[in-house]
């Protein structure tokens, strides 16, 4: 049940994300915004997402506070500062409160993390992809509620997702952290708590998978709207949205797909074959998307984006694994600044490209996956130091 509970948290927290990319239309007509605008209102929850990871990985603050009272102050803020954005009247204070919120997320996604790892010991595998998954529902979730008719109020698109943030805090409140298995252990000492893992080499080893993976994930996701256009620009608004969110929330199925081949195959094989399937998908798209019919390319958008996000929750059990449990929270919390400090780059690089690159953009993706496979190849080496599960 805790691991029903906490996933279910994070889906509602992480609704949180995208929320202005879901009615960013009406924003425009009602601050009579610029469609380069929304760039700023996406990066904006980056930035506080990326200060607020290196903060609290760096800080030891997930090894020192309590998980679940962390978790659930992280979503009242962040629920807050999402039900203020249709009063900030113009893009400047709209960017303020969507640092506010990326700050906040730094406390619901690596902290849900935390707290999975800690609920299901043994099984971080299959709880992570429980976890990720719905991270993967709650990124789409902006777009599902943005297809539901509100009676031409848009801000109840917004408010409702503020809604499932401030239930993400009561369930995680009401649970509570993990009791502890095995003796305690010392909360780290170090400022710079979240850099000692990287003396742990299967930790670098994994970190560096994932790092990769992360150069291609949140940039495919970022381009399926527009990708999706570019073939049929006849589509409406609604459409669109319906089409985003289930091409993205494919990739939560996947994820507990994932985790239950953890199980079986464990999670260096899963992460593996994963990237190695988005690795094919960015390989091949140039070439067939101009050949494809448009029902033919939104399959394959869904297979790709399934395939990029299956190995996801394996690369945080592979990492959680190599460090000792004193550190997993700050050892996870800055992967996760590193790694959407890197997508950040790639979004920023790329996206403005697509005109000029059309399918071929996804060529520029593909070095994310291959590297994350020399990350992987490398890991339980040399023998002394375990082999990898």
């Amino acid at each position: 049940m805790p691991i029903v509970l906490i996933a279910i948290a994070e889906w509602f927290g992480t609704a949180l994300w995208f929320t202005p990319n879901a009615v960013i239309g009406d924003l425009q007509t009602a601050w009579d915004l610029a469609p380069a605008d929304l760039g700023w209102l996406t990066g904006a929850v980056q930035i506080g997402f990326l200060a607020g990871t290196l903060g609290i990985g760096l800080s030891g603050l997930a090894d020192r506070a309590p998980a679940s009272r962390l978790f659930a102050l992280s979503c009242l803020i962040g629920a807050l500062s999402n039900a203020l954005l249709p009063f900030a009247g113009g893009l400047w204070p709209a960017v303020g409160l969507r640092v506010m919120t990326g700050l906040s997320l730094a406390g619901i996604y690596p902290i849900g993390m935390k707290l999975m790892v800690g609920w299901a010991p043994g099984r971080a595998g299959l709880g992570l992809a429980w976890l990720v998954g719905m991270l993967v529902l709650g990124t789409a979730m902006p777009h599902l509620l943005a297809g539901i008719d509100w009676g031409g109020n848009w801000r109840m698109t917004l408010w409702f997702a503020s809604l499932l943030a401030l239930l993400a805090a009561a369930i995680v409140w009401r649970l509570g952290d993990a009791p502890p298995h095995g003796p305690n252990s010392p909360p780290p000492r170090s400022r710079l708590a979240g850099l000692a893992a990287f003396g742990i080499a299967d930790f670098r080893r994994a970190a560096s998978a994932y790092f990769g993976h992360m150069w291609e994930l949140y940039t495919l996701w970022t381009l399926i709207p527009l990708l999706l256009v570019t073939a049929n620009p006849e589509l409406s608004p609604r459409a669109l949205s319906l089409l985003a969110f289930a091409l993205i929330a494919v990739g939560a199925p996947g994820c507990w797909l994932g985790g239950w081949l953890s199980q079986r195959l464990g999670s260096r094989r899963v992460a593996t074959l994963g990237l190695a399937g988005s690795a094919v998908g960015c390989a091949l798209y140039p070439w067939l998307a101009p050949h494809l019919g448009f029902v033919a390319l939104v399959t394959y958008l869904a297979a790709w984006s399934l395939l990029a996000v299956i190995d996801s929750p394996q690369f945080s059990a592979l990492s959680a694994n190599a460090c000792p449990a004193a550190l997993v929270g700050s050892a996870l919390t800055l992967q996760n600044a590193i790694g959407f400090a890197i997508s950040a780059v790639s979004i920023g690089l790329l996206v403005p490209w697509l005109s000029a690159l059309e399918a071929t953009i996804a060529w520029w993706l593909l070095p994310g996956p291959l590297l994350g496979l020399v990350g992987l190849k490398r890991l339980g080496k040399p023998p002394g130091q375990g082999r990898p599960r």
